[in-house]
């Protein structure tokens, strides 16, 4: 059958998470999201459903989508984030061109209504077992450019809490830190590569603000003074996922320390208390993403607080003249 292609709207996100969950079980990425997650990542202030979107149809069915997200910054590259999904039945050749013809239209659309005059990198990724859409990265000229790995633990292999320091205040996380905290990752984040900086609406939208973030388990040391944020650990617990795991994981959004601080094992230590926090509140499991080559050696970190590779994600790029 040929399919139909229009933008998607709020209307889809029910039939859209059952395409999820019949890509996932084809291609298990270990990511489950329902309609209500799927609402609230759509609904998001960088996200233009209209001219960013697109959706695939099988007659009434939907079977497929892709998406442009554009960055808050470019600095001094603007890179936006692409995703798509298609359904197995409907995996071929020519949808693969169409999505990535797709793709170049709406990322430039976007770019030139945003960043005009800054240079234009289309950023995407998939998960090892999503063969299908790397390779439809890969025929489009997109380079495989970095890798990033999904790391878990459990409460039985954590190593011993180290002591923090005692001269920095400890707090969970509030509302009254959230800008404090923002400004922290924006400069933590900001040799990252393919970081940018978010801005106050975005990061409220995707961290602070989102129906999953855990504050009671998103922990801050502060300055002496208390008016800049050193490190944090914030973290989220979502319930698509013990719904469909029945495992109770926390999923460890940002961990970061201040220059002034590495090399003293304060982010060891913070997210090790963090995560006895959390099993005291009865979570069985832990989980993250990082950049195997992370500027900062994240992954010698996370290792030594007990976390192991689960899975890899490739991230790809196509420099756009």
């Amino acid at each position: 059958m040929e399919l139909t292609w229009r933008p998607l709207t709020p209307a889809d996100m029910d039939a859209l998470a059952v395409v999820f969950a019949e890509a996932e079980a084809a291609e298990p990425t270990g990511e489950h999201y329902s309609a209500e997650d799927l609402r609230e990542q759509f609904d998001g202030p960088s996200i233009n459903l209209l001219d960013g979107s697109t959706a695939a149809w099988a007659g009434d069915r939907l079977v497929g989508y892709g998406l442009v997200r554009p960055r808050d910054a470019a600095d001094p590259v603007h890179m936006p984030r692409l995703e798509a999904l298609m359904h197995p039945d409907h995996r071929s050749e020519a949808v693969g061109h169409h999505l990535t013809d797709w793709f170049l239209r709406a990322g430039r659309l976007l770019h030139l209504a945003a960043f005009p005059d800054a240079p234009l990198e289309l950023h995407s990724s998939a998960h090892e077992n999503q063969r299908w859409f790397a390779e439809v990265l890969a025929a489009a000229g997109y380079q495989h450019q970095r890798t990033f790995v999904d790391m878990r633990t459990e409460p039985g292999t954590l190593p011993p809490v180290q002591p923090l320091p005692p001269e920095l205040p400890l707090v969970a996380h509030e509302e009254k830190y959230e800008e404090l905290t923002r400004l922290a990752r924006n400069d933590i984040f900001a040799g990252h590569w393919g970081s940018t900086e978010q801005s106050p609406e975005n990061w409220r939208h995707l961290v602070t603000g989102s129906k999953d973030f855990r504050r009671d388990l998103s922990f801050l040391l502060l300055s002496p003074s208390g008016d800049e944020v050193v490190a944090f650990v914030l973290s989220s617990f979502y319930e698509s996922e013990a719904a469909i795991t029945g495992v109770k994981e926390l999923y460890v959004n940002y961990v970061g320390t201040r220059a002034s601080l590495r090399g003293r094992g304060v982010a060891t230590a913070l997210l090790g208390y963090t995560m006895a926090k959390a099993t005291e509140a009865g979570f069985e499991r832990y989980a993250l993403n990082v950049d195997v080559d992370n500027a900062h050696s994240a992954l010698g970190v996370y290792e030594r607080c007990g976390y192991r590779v689960t899975d890899r994600w490739a991230g790809y790029v196509l420099p756009v003249g």
